[in-house]
């Protein structure tokens, strides 16, 4: 339950800073790109990149890196699992990984508009 609760904890407060980051991108970049999830992928990027290494205790890892990261961003998870996988040799895994991710998550964001739109239109 402890876990679970620290998890729900950082989630929180990732999903709030999600949400700030998404209403500065708008501000100071206008509509034109999502800056804003620009800005929450490359700073989430950073964020796991210093923490990984220096975080050793479960508790912070639970709070930090699965929920407040995994709510702000699931791309630096993925980011971070594609280098790690490189760094330990596993170098068409880190490929596969990388390319995988990418066209699975655009294929099934269409797949879901088609569905969307199809229930939607009744």
């Amino acid at each position: 339950m402890r876990s679970i609760l620290l998890v729900a904890l950082g989630g929180a407060l990732g999903a709030v800073a999600r949400y700030g980051v998404a209403l500065a991108g708008l501000r100071w970049g206008g509509p034109g790109l999502p800056w804003g999830t620009w800005g929450a992928n490359a700073l989430g990027c950073l964020l796991i990149g210093l923490v990984l290494p220096l975080v050793r205790h479960d508790d912070a890892r639970l709070a930090g890196v699965v929920g407040f990261l995994g709510a702000f961003t699931t791309f630096s998870t993925y980011s971070a699992d594609t280098v790690l996988l490189w760094e330990t040799g596993r170098r068409g895994l880190a490929v596969a990984n990388a390319a995988g991710s990418v066209l699975v998550g655009l294929l099934f964001v269409g797949l879901g508009l088609v569905i969307g739109r199809r229930l939607a239109a009744g």
